[in-house]
């Protein structure tokens, strides 16, 4: 029997200068549903989350809350982490671009294969810069005159820095894309990225003056100088890893990804800018690059000003962290910006949850408990239309594929009424039974990687065949 390949996925560092939202949930939850999966599968596998700690933005926040920089990062990330832990995220490793033992050691490693490579050189930027999201831009990425992610106007500004001869990979990044060797998905991000490097990749700053950001990574031999967020924020997929560390073996054995799973307004920094310093450092490129879409509510963006916004905390407190990982699984769609509100959250938690998935498990183990004298055992695999959306990271059809099973345990039910059979054919009545909870259990199975808590909820109640003492899920009608 060959050894099981081992699997990486890793999900965006996230700016530690706000409390998370939405998207950051629903990133993290779908990784943590293909991670889950694949260690189902028996796979060793390894799933990175993080933060991304050195930039201007922290420096700023941090002196606006009266806080030194490490107090005020510590503050922030913890609420992440709590975030998760609610969530019940199961990244193996959270690593943290301001950690000088874990992440710089391969920030400055990657830097040096750069220089040695010839691909980093001094010169003066003079352009237009977007604090919000850390990014230099030229007048033709503008939209009417402000930057596309935040609708802000950039400061123009004039400093030394260093550059990354970005150009010089232009066509090897388009060559390996097309090829499908680095596969971005879906199709329709892949031709995005791909019209972007036919429109020509220039050279890009790679560091900033060291009094911008104080807390950043000095540049090797130039301590007036800090490294900019592409050989400081990339780098933390494979430096947690521990490329540039005397231990590396985790590198070796889980590098390249096979998943880097990001959000469409962070595309061409992880589809051309990262893939450019991986071939300069002679580096293997990720396998896939799945590129997911936002998360509207009401048809627009989620904002404070407009009084849409949905915190994920407030959510998984009411509703209990499986109900939300429900939705996100099955109701947003992966590829496309998705829409949420409160009132469809509601009407999903109450119809799918409360009076489907939860209904279902009482009425079978209630008939179990009754009629059967002894928990029944069965056999437990994914299905092979399951295996196979899960294999392609089809998450929305895998969780509608475990949803027709439910509909069709629910039939089951309600043609062969086993609960009147069981009056006057008690074979025949328990047998369906039987064959109902067992079916239950392949579902709660195939729910693991979905709704972790109430898998085990499930199983618990098989084993001891036992109907639940209170509904899996409470109706919420108010």
């Amino acid at each position: 029997m060959s050894e099981k390949k081992p699997f990486y996925i890793t999900t965006p560092i996230f700016y530690p200068n706000a409390n998370l939202h939405m998207g950051h949930a629903y990133v993290m939850t779908i990784a943590d549903i293909v991670a889950r999966y694949h260690r189902l599968k028996g796979e060793e596998t390894y799933f990175l989350a993080g933060s991304d700690d050195n930039t201007a933005k922290i420096f700023k926040a941090a002196e606006e809350k009266g806080q030194s920089i490490p107090d005020y990062l510590d503050s922030v990330t913890l609420g992440f982490k709590n975030l998760y832990k609610d969530l019940n995220i199961s990244y193996d490793q959270f690593i943290r671009t301001s950690d000088k033992e874990a992440h710089w050691p391969g920030a400055i490693k990657l830097w040096n294969k750069l220089v040695e490579n010839g691909d980093i050189y001094p010169s003066t930027y003079e352009g237009l810069y977007c604090t919000a999201c850390e990014t230099f831009y030229t007048e033709k990425d503008l939209v009417e005159g402000k930057c596309p992610i935040h609708g802000t106007i950039p400061e123009k500004i004039k400093e030394k820095n260093y550059f990354f001869k970005l150009s010089k990979y232009s066509a090897k990044i388009k060559e390996e894309i097309e090829s499908g060797r680095m596969e971005v998905i879906p199709v329709s991000r892949k031709n995005e990225i791909l019209a972007f490097i036919d429109r020509g990749l220039e050279d890009i700053s790679f560091s900033r003056p060291k009094h911008v950001v104080p807390h950043a990574i000095p540049v090797p031999n130039d301590p007036e100088q800090v490294m900019y967020v592409w050989c400081d924020a990339l780098t933390n997929y494979i430096s947690a890893l521990g490329y540039g560390r005397e231990d590396d073996s985790k590198f070796k054995k889980f590098w390249p990804a096979d998943y880097q799973v990001i959000g469409k307004d962070i595309l061409r920094f992880h589809a051309a800018i990262w893939p450019a310093m991986l071939l300069s450092a002679g580096l293997p490129l990720p396998k896939k690059i799945l590129v997911h879409g936002l998360i509207m509510s009401g048809g627009q963006k989620m904002s404070k000003s407009i009084g849409n916004v949905i915190d994920p905390n407030e959510l998984i407190k009411e509703y209990g962290a499986d109900a939300l990982r429900y939705y996100l699984a099955r109701k947003i769609s992966l590829f496309e910006d998705g829409d949420m509100t409160h009132e469809s959250f509601k009407d999903v938690y109450n119809g799918d949850l409360a009076n489907g998935l939860g209904n279902l498990v009482s009425r079978v183990m209630k008939m179990a408990q009754d009629n059967l004298s002894e928990p029944v055992y069965a056999e437990t695999v994914f299905h092979k239309t399951l295996l196979s959306f899960m294999n392609e990271f089809e998450i929305q059809k895998a969780a509608n594929h475990i949803w027709e099973e439910i509909a069709e345990l629910d039939r089951l039910i309600q043609t062969k009424e086993p609960f009147k059979l069981v009056k006057f054919d008690p074979e025949k009545g328990k047998e369906i039974m039987r064959e109902l909870v067992a079916k239950l259990k392949h579902i709660s199975h195939s729910l693991a990687p979905f709704m972790p808590e109430t898998s085990e909820k499930i199983l618990a109640l098989i084993k001891a065949n036992k109907a639940p003492s209170e509904p899996l899920f409470m109706r919420k009608d108010s």
